[in-house]
């Protein structure tokens, strides 16, 4: 009866019948096992594309990477609207005491017993090392990204002479980048700045800067544009068709005619500002949509899926974020999804993009006639 797989195994749900008339001395029988997880049989919401207002249909790129390609090492990066960077110390303390453990104890470890503490800090590693020294090394790898070298590895198929020469071209330029978001964007929080070393915080500020960069084609070179998917490059919300056991609310401005509520109040609020705004031609909740956009957090890959599409009426699509609470994995999806606009506006085969972010759904309306008072 239910196609869709259960998220936590990936496996359909199992399904029960009460059968009767059939001698089961006979035919042997199996039930559930004993404590095993009561099948969820909550009614199941059928969340669809209407074909009668297929002329809401929104249609997005499927967009796996981009193409950075220099003819000339020229870059740019609008660090004003680069996500700031925290030093957290109660995550990650700067300094605490220390004292070795005498004899046996039982529970959890505590301070009490014989002998003193012993403060361990980093005090000489602040003695040691610059605030420069720290945005050099972050600007010398921001380079071997870009020009696609490596200290360790190389690629084999490149020359090393105009990897040289790209190096000692871009340098100053990333420089200049690293050195102006520490002194705009860094929040050191009374801690001294060459906490900035942690590789935590390098890699961080090396994610934002790299998603901040771009060829510079005002003086020439080819602007960033988006890799598609070669087999399915552009969505629709016309392949919208899935069950789901969560509360929905009905639709009137999309193609899709439910809207998914993961929560009771930010999507259904979110919803109803929509609905309501003369600014909205058609919008559509990003679920079994399939709209993914790639980044970074802590080196590792991943796909940030925003929560709506929407059409204004001047023809403008924006992807819009409900969002409230924003560590920093969150601002790396948010700087991804500002990326991500600006190479499909470079494309520019499906008109124009935004991006907005809206910590509260009540002031939504607000939100859209700014964005649309600013393109016209």
């Amino acid at each position: 009866m239910n196609y869709t797989p259960d998220p936590e195994t990936g496996l359909l749900t199992e399904e029960y019948v009460d059968v009767y008339g059939i001698p089961f001395s006979v035919i042997p029988f199996r039930g559930r096992t004993k404590g095993a997880r009561v099948p969820d049989d909550k009614p199941k919401n059928h969340v669809r594309a209407l074909s009668e207002r297929e002329h809401f249909e929104i249609r997005f790129p499927i967009v796996e990477g981009y193409a950075f390609a220099l003819q000339k090492n020229e870059i740019k990066a609008d660090i004003e609207s680069t996500e700031p960077l925290s030093i957290q110390p109660e995550i990650n303390p700067t300094a605490l005491y220390v004292k070795a453990a005498v004899g046996y104890e039982t529970g959890t470890p505590s301070a009490s017993g014989p002998g003193g503490t012993i403060l361990q800090d980093r005090e000489e590693y602040y003695r040691t090392t610059h605030l420069q020294a720290i945005e050099f090394e972050i600007a010398h790898r921001i380079v071997h990204k870009l020009v696609g070298d490596s200290q360790t590895a190389p690629d084999p198929d490149s020359n090393p002479k105009l990897r040289l020469l790209s190096r000692h071209r871009l340098f100053p330029q990333v420089f200049r980048f690293v050195n102006a978001y520490v002194k705009t964007k860094v929040d050191f929080r009374d801690c001294n700045p060459c906490e900035l070393g942690q590789e935590k915080y390098v890699t961080r500020i090396i994610e934002r800067l790299m998603t901040a960069i771009q060829p510079d084609e005002t003086k020439g070179e080819i602007p960033l544009l988006p890799i598609l998917n070669r087999y399915a490059p552009i969505g629709t919300s016309a392949d919208v068709d899935f069950l789901t056991p969560r509360p929905c609310t009905e639709t009137q401005k999309s193609h899709v005619n439910q809207v998914v509520l993961d929560t009771d109040t930010w999507e259904r609020a979110a919803k109803f500002r929509l609905e309501q705004s003369d600014l909205v031609e058609c919008y559509v909740r990003n679920d079994h949509l399939d709209l993914g956009i790639p980044y970074e957090h802590d080196g590792i890959s991943h796909r940030y899926e925003p929560d709506f599409i929407v059409r204004l009426t001047n023809g403008v699509h924006l992807i819009l974020e409900i969002k409230g609470f924003e560590p920093d994995r969150v601002l790396a999806k948010h700087a991804a999804a500002r990326r991500w606009v600006s190479a499909v506006n470079n494309w520019g085969k499906l008109k124009k993009w935004d991006f907005l972010v809206c910590r509260d759904p009540q002031l939504l309306g607000k939100a859209l006639k700014e964005i649309v008072s600013s393109e016209s």
